[in-house]
């Protein structure tokens, strides 16, 4: 079982690793990405430099990498899909096949509430709800900063909250959660820093 389980700790990394946006944008625009814009590996980035369909394309398929990485670890154990879809996270931020430079977890941070939502909670609220609070912020600043990192707060204070009081003793979710906040809030120092400054650039292409 341990075995299993870093194993499938080890494909979410790889899987993880796998840049859609840098792939997308020298497929089909003949361009990296990571000379433009924010020079970051994510669905923001792309849809800045790309475009709307680039950007909602590279989204949807950071999502879909770390489904896809739990779902399989889910067939071994929770603890393993829990594990995995936090490593295919690391894998996006540091991936291996972009000399570990890559997006801010910001859709596969959501890839990983949906992946909590299906395969350990059987409950769409532990997605719904941070998601409500991201387009909420989003829609007031424009700064998908702000709202990422907010939602990834709210997300682990949500899974918190309802596992200390239905006294479920899963600390591993409670630990990986807010493992996956840290990640968030870590991969968004620069822009905290921007947004302070007012320098932050808001989003004009959703």
């Amino acid at each position: 079982m341990i075995m299993m389980t870093v194993l499938c700790i080890i494909l979410g990394y790889l899987l993880g690793s796998i840049p859609f946006a840098l792939v997308i944008g020298k497929l089909f625009y003949k361009t990296d990405i990571r000379q433009y814009g924010s020079g970051n590996l994510g669905g923001t980035n792309a849809g800045r430099v790309l475009g709307k369909k680039a950007g909602i394309s590279v989204i949807v398929l950071d999502v879909l990498k770390v489904v896809l990485a739990a779902g399989l670890a889910s067939l071994v154990s929770e603890p393993a899909a829990i594990w995995t879809s936090l490593a295919c996270c690391i894998g996006h931020c540091y991936p291996i096949f972009a000399h570990f430079k890559g997006g801010k977890a910001v859709t596969t941070m959501f890839g990983f509430l949906i992946s909590t939502s299906i395969f350990i909670f059987q409950e769409f609220s532990y997605f719904l709800v941070p998601l409500f609070m991201f387009l909420i912020i989003l829609y007031l600043f424009k700064y998908v900063s702000l709202g990422s990192i907010c939602a990834s707060v709210c997300s682990s204070l949500y899974i918190t909250a309802q596992l200390l009081s239905l006294d479920v003793n899963n600390l591993f979710i409670i630990l990986a959660s807010w493992l996956m906040t840290l990640l968030v809030i870590y991969r968004h120092s620069a822009n905290i820093k921007r947004i302070q400054e007012g320098t932050e650039n808001k989003v004009s292409w959703l």
